[in-house]
């Protein structure tokens, strides 16, 4: 009885590391500042020279995000789950108006909310909603 009690003890204890590893792992991939390279019809140099990115670093408080499409600074929560879900919430922005990067922010503060499923692969982050658009980043630090 005791080495029945004891295994399954151990067992508890494998998994229970096991899962905080996993966790630990996922946090680490999501908690990035993320370079925008494919979103819509904009062209990838547009966005790497308006410096569009969102930043999920948790700089201020867990669950917050920072983004900036070349004009105004966005913020919001943005709940990330290891089943490959996503929720964007609460979003705001500074109001600035800037010409060519107003289109481009609209358009992303849109969409973003819209945005229900993630992927990490590699350096990258892929957003994608249920109609099957996307928005698509790359790490800032993975040179």
């Amino acid at each position: 009885m005791k080495k029945t009690v004891s295994g399954f003890i151990a067992i508890f204890v494998l998994l229970f590391l096991a899962n905080c590893t996993a966790q630990t792992n996922f946090s680490e991939n999501i908690k990035r500042n993320w370079m925008l390279v494919e979103f819509q019809d904009f062209s990838k140099d547009f966005m790497v020279s308006s410096k569009a990115h969102l930043n999920l670093t948790d700089q201020k408080e867990p669950g917050r995000f920072s983004a900036n499409m070349g004009c105004n600074n966005m913020f919001g929560s943005a709940n990330f789950n290891a089943n490959g879900t996503v929720k964007f919430s609460e979003i705001g922005s500074t109001m600035m108006f800037c010409d060519k990067a107003m289109e481009l922010e609209s358009a992303f503060g849109r969409e973003l909310p819209r945005m229900t499923n993630y992927k990490v692969n590699g350096h990258y982050l892929t957003l994608t909603n249920a109609a099957g658009k996307k928005m698509k980043f790359v790490a800032t630090d993975w040179d």
